[in-house]
């Protein structure tokens, strides 16, 4: 072993260097304690990699074609929610979702978990929030969820919450029998908007949600004092029906309030065919002037002939008797995409047919064709009819 004159000096300087890290080290140590990310003597409090491997991420990326019979001028299909961009191919939808275990609803002990759900594409401006404050652009759910050690359990859910409203799901064809979404989930329905929800199971067959949040259409921003209030009954009399009964109501704004009820049902006849309903009632209630009624009604059917092959049909009617409720509205978007007509008043049917081929368990093949009508003159791009045919492809992951 080298014996120099500078030896004992480097060894000195080395052991009073190691001697501050290891001081250093244990100061972080200690905050790192105290802010619950390491273990101490008194247990465990939180662990980083434990943590880390109950996150779930998940979601899906969606694309299509569609062709649209009316062939628009300006190759926008109006009063058309998906595939805007007529005999176009579209990447509706790619879909991210980041999200905790939820808690276990008990009596007896709290829990805490989140979720937050950002959507990207052609269809976002749909699905999400559509407020134009940054950071908001992509965002389709975020929220804090807890359950309360009160009863059977109480579930708080507070942030931005998408609606109870509709049966179909805004995931379009990744979620629903149906590739593009029915006219219900947008005209009788609402967007994302931030809130509070206490959500509570009474018996196994019966429970309830209640929410406060901004307007029905206000979003994660309110510029004003009004809000919404909404409340929901789950139903399941038998295994294989369920029934929600929800109602609404609330000051959208100074000058507007929106108020009304929704039912939504499903029966599944046998493992393999299954059913849907969905009847809303709005009310449009200007502080000046006469109020509006909005009427609709949806049915879905579909059945799986084998894990991989399904054949679904959807029909809905909306009916807007006093004109405030569908024509002249616009699509989150797309400027233009009304529609329009002279007409004091009118409504909207649509009749699609779906086939779903899964040939692995994370692709969905979606071939759709769908006949729209309206009783609006020149509704549709300057017609009262027209069909949309295409397909759509969705990779769940």
């Amino acid at each position: 072993m080298p014996t120099g004159h500078g030896a004992e000096p480097s060894l000195d300087k080395l052991a009073s260097e190691n001697a501050d890290l290891r001081h250093r080290l244990e100061a972080l140590e200690t905050v790192a304690q105290k802010e619950g990310f390491l273990t101490s003597d008194k247990g465990p409090t939180f662990s980083p990699v434990k943590a880390l491997s109950s996150v779930t991420i998940s979601g899906f990326t969606q694309a299509s074609y569609f062709f649209n019979s009316n062939q628009p001028a300006d190759g926008k299909s109006d009063g058309y929610l998906w595939n805007t961009t007529h005999n176009s191919f579209s990447l509706n939808k790619f879909k991210l979702t980041i999200a905790s275990p939820a808690p276990e609803r008990s009596g007896d002990t709290w829990g805490a978990g989140y979720r937050a759900s950002m959507i990207w594409g052609e269809d976002s401006p749909v699905l999400n929030t559509g407020s134009p404050s940054a950071g908001f652009e992509a965002l389709r759910e975020a929220y804090v969820e807890v359950n309360a050690p009160v009863g059977t359990g109480l579930n708080i859910k507070a942030g931005q919450l998408i609606s109870l409203l509709n049966w179909e799901s805004g995931d379009g064809g990744a979620a629903n029998p149906n590739f593009s979404q029915g006219y219900q989930w947008f005209f009788t329905g609402n967007g994302p908007s931030a809130g509070v929800q206490l959500g509570y199971t009474i018996t196994e067959w019966m429970d309830v949600k209640v929410r406060v949040q901004n307007g029905m259409y206000a979003g994660p921003i309110d510029n004003n004092d009004a809000k919404t209030a909404i409340g929901s009954i789950g139903l399941k009399p038998v295994k294989d029906l369920w029934v929600n009964l929800i109602g609404f109501g609330g000051d959208e704004n100074a000058a507007l309030a929106v108020k009304g009820g929704s039912v939504l049902a499903g029966y599944d006849f046998t493992p393999q065919f299954h059913t849907g309903a969905e009847l809303d009632y709005f009310n449009f209630d200007p502080k000046v002037g006469s109020s509006a009624d909005l009427y609709s009604i949806g049915g879905w059917v579909w059945y799986d002939f084998t894990p991989a092959v399904s054949l679904a049909f959807r029909g809905e009617f909306l009916n807007d008797p006093d004109g405030g409720g569908l024509k002249g509205i616009n699509l989150p978007g797309r400027a233009g995409s009304a529609i329009g007509s002279l007409d004091a008043s009118g409504n909207l049917s649509s009749f699609t047919l779906t086939m779903t081929w899964k040939p692995t368990p994370s692709v969905k093949v979606q071939p759709e064709i769908r006949y729209d009508h309206t009783d609006y003159k020149g509704g549709f791009d300057g017609k009262k009819d027209r069909v949309i045919f295409g397909a759509g492809v969705s990779y769940l992951f």
